[in-house]
């Protein structure tokens, strides 16, 4: 799987042209259209992954390429919100909680408590433990949600929690998860490191279709979709 996903991008006839566009969409993204733009190609190459296509798919059908883009980015969004809101809870509490201790200990006449600021730190300490479990159980459903978006390109699909479930609890997923995670950071890192020279944004969009084509195939394996490989 991680042969066939390092060599997915190269092996598409206009391989070159395929990550310049998407190096300067890259570039662009922080002007949304872009961004969008490049979600779509993700989708598309999610899609061929998930067929058992060999290379990757071209820049084309822009139109259709952005409707697929801004769904893809309504799926993720609305699944990251359920990591979002608790998170952004959990901080106002302890938020509140520090100012509330810290003005009853700067009280005229009070006495310093530990009892408040011990209180207060057992409840951060296990608010922090389980708004981070709960990152990382949504980072590990969000690219299976979007791959079943992809393979089935409807937007409900992209919520459909019991198929959802179905791939990503699945050792196909998991180890497909968890190369994704690896290429991400190491080329990833050589990327960052060379952006200033350019040649950067071609390795880490090489890095990002090698990472959505190891989700899909990985989600595709988990629910039985293995024709083509």
């Amino acid at each position: 799987m991680l042969s066939d996903a390092l060599w997915f991008l190269k092996r598409s006839d206009d391989w070159f042209a395929t990550t310049i566009i998407g190096a300067i969409l890259s570039l662009l993204s922080v002007l949304i259209l872009p961004g969008i733009l490049l979600q779509g190609y993700y989708v598309r190459t999610m899609q061929a992954a998930t067929r058992g296509d060999e290379s990757a798919p071209s820049f084309t059908d822009w139109g259709g390429m952005f409707v697929d883009g801004l769904k893809l980015f309504v799926v993720t969004f609305v699944w990251s919100l359920l990591a979002i809101v608790p998170s952004v809870a959990f901080f106002a509490i302890v938020g509140v909680g520090s100012a509330v201790v810290s003005e009853a200990a700067s009280a005229p006449g009070a006495a310093p408590s530990t009892a408040g600021s011990l209180g207060l730190g057992v409840i951060g300490l296990v608010g922090m433990l389980l708004v981070t479990g709960l990152s990382l159980l949504v980072s590990y459903l969000v690219p299976a949600a979007g791959a079943n978006f992809a393979i089935n390109g409807s937007l409900r699909a992209g919520f459909d929690v019991r198929t959802i479930l179905k791939g990503a609890l699945t050792s196909e997923y998991a180890i497909a998860w968890v190369l994704a995670i690896v290429v991400a950071v190491v080329l990833g890192t050589v990327g960052s490191v060379l952006a200033i020279i350019l040649v950067g944004l071609l390795i880490l969009f090489y890095a990002q279709v090698t990472t959505y084509y190891l989700w899909a195939r990985g989600f595709a394996d988990g629910v039985g979709m293995q024709s083509g490989w």
